[in-house]
C-alpha cells in the first residue's frame, strides 16, 4: 500500500457493477457518483429530495450524456423509509457491488430527533446506515467481491481542534441529557468505524465474500458544514481541501484491488486534514470489539432488525 499520491486513474472499469451511494445530491457523494459513471458503473442514488436527485443526475449527464443512474426516494434518518427504499431495490435487483454508506450531518444547532425518536445525527450518520446495510445484505452475500464503505471522520478521535475522547454512551445514545453536538457528532461517526469493523468480522466468520471498509475526507469544504458557524465558513475558505482530493479516501476503500476487510483509508498531512488518501489508523476506541458487540447489539434493538449473517 506505499503508492503515493493515488488519484482516480488508479480506479478500474466499473462496468457491470451496481453502486449504491448515499448523499449523492452534493460534496463527496455527488463526486463520487461523477467518478464511479465515468468508470462505467450503474448507480442508485437515494434521495430525500427528488428535485435535488434529478439536478445531481443532470450535473452528471452533462459530462457523461450516457451514465446509468437512477433515483429513488429515501430519507437515511427514517427507519421507515430506509425499509421502503431497501424493499424496492430488492425487487429490482439481484445484486450489488458496492454500498457506499456517505450520507451525514454534522454540529446540529439542537438537539432534533429523528422521526422514530434517535438523535439525529446519530439516526442520520449511524442507524439509518446500519439498517440499509442490513436489508441490501441479500444482494450483497450474493455479489462475488462486494463491498461496504462506511464514511466516518477524523473526529471520531481526540484530534486537532477537539479536545475531548469520544465515546459511545450505551446509557443515553441520543443525548437526552447534556446535548453537546460535537460529542453527538463524534459518536456517530466512531459508531461509523465500530460498526465498519464488526462488520467485516461478522462476515469473514460466515466465510461471506463481502469485506467492510471505512474512510474519512480529513477537513473538505463541503455541504456538511453548514450549521457549523462563521469561523467555519472563513476555515473552510482558508484551510480546507476541495471535494476533487476530499472523495479520494472514500473512493479508495470502494475500489482499490486487494483490500482484505477492515481498512481505513484517510489524508496523512496536517493530522490526517489533508492529502492524498492512504491506510490510516483509528482510535484505540474504535478497535474495541467488546463495545462494537454491545453497539451492534443495541442498534439491531433500535432499528428492530436483526442481520442474517
Amino acid at each position: 500500500m506505499a503508492n503515493k499520491n493515488w488519484a482516480t486513474n488508479e480506479i478500474s472499469s466499473q462496468e457491470g457493477k451496481t453502486i449504491i451511494i448515499t448523499g449523492a445530491t452534493s460534496g463527496i457523494g455527488l463526486e463520487a457518483a461523477k467518478i464511479l459513471s465515468q468508470k462505467g458503473g450503474k448507480l442508485i442514488l437515494p434521495v430525500r429530495n427528488l428535485e435535488k436527485g434529478n439536478n445531481a443526475v443532470q450535473s452528471i449527464k452533462q459530462g457523461l450524456p450516457n451514465a446509468d443512474i437512477e433515483v429513488m426516494l429515501m430519507d437515511i434518518s427514517d427507519l421507515d423509509s430506509v425499509r421502503q427504499f431497501a424493499e424496492k431495490v430488492k425487487m429490482k435487483y439481484n445484486h450489488l457491488d458496492l454500498l457506499l454508506n456517505n450520507a451525514g450531518i454534522m454540529w446540529t444547532p439542537q438537539r432534533n430527533l429523528s422521526k422514530q425518536g434517535h438523535e439525529l445525527q446519530f439516526a442520520t450518520n449511524h442507524l439509518g446506515h446500519f439498517l440499509l446495510t442490513g436489508l441490501l445484505l441479500p444482494l450483497l452475500k450474493t455479489t462475488p467481491n462486494s463491498r461496504v464503505v462506511t464514511q466516518s471522520s477524523v473526529l471520531h478521535k481526540k484530534t486537532q481542534g477537539q479536545d475531548f475522547e469520544p465515546s459511545i454512551q450505551l446509557d443515553d445514545l441520543s443525548f437526552s441529557q447534556n446535548f453537546d453536538t460535537k460529542k453527538a457528532y463524534a459518536q456517530s461517526k466512531l459508531a461509523n468505524l465500530l460498526f465498519t469493523y464488526e462488520l467485516d468480522r461478522r462476515l469473514k466468520a460466515a466465510n461471506i465474500n463481502t469485506i467492510a471498509t471505512a474512510a474519512h475526507p480529513g477537513y473538505t469544504a463541503t455541504n456538511l458544514q453548514k450549521d457549523a458557524g462563521f469561523i467555519m465558513k472563513i476555515m473552510n475558505v482558508i484551510l480546507a481541501q476541495k471535494v476533487d482530493m476530499g472523495v479520494l479516501p472514500i473512493l479508495r476503500a470502494a475500489t482499490a484491488p486487494n483490500l482484505k476487510g477492515g481498512e481505513f483509508f484517510g489524508p496523512t498531512k496536517m493530522n490526517e486534514l489533508k492529502g492524498y488518501p492512504e491506510l490510516v489508523p483509528s482510535s484505540d476506541t474504535s478497535y474495541d470489539q467488546n463495545l462494537a458487540q454491545k453497539l451492534w447489539a443495541v442498534s439491531e434493538n433500535l432499528v428492530a432488525y436483526k442481520y442474517d449473517l
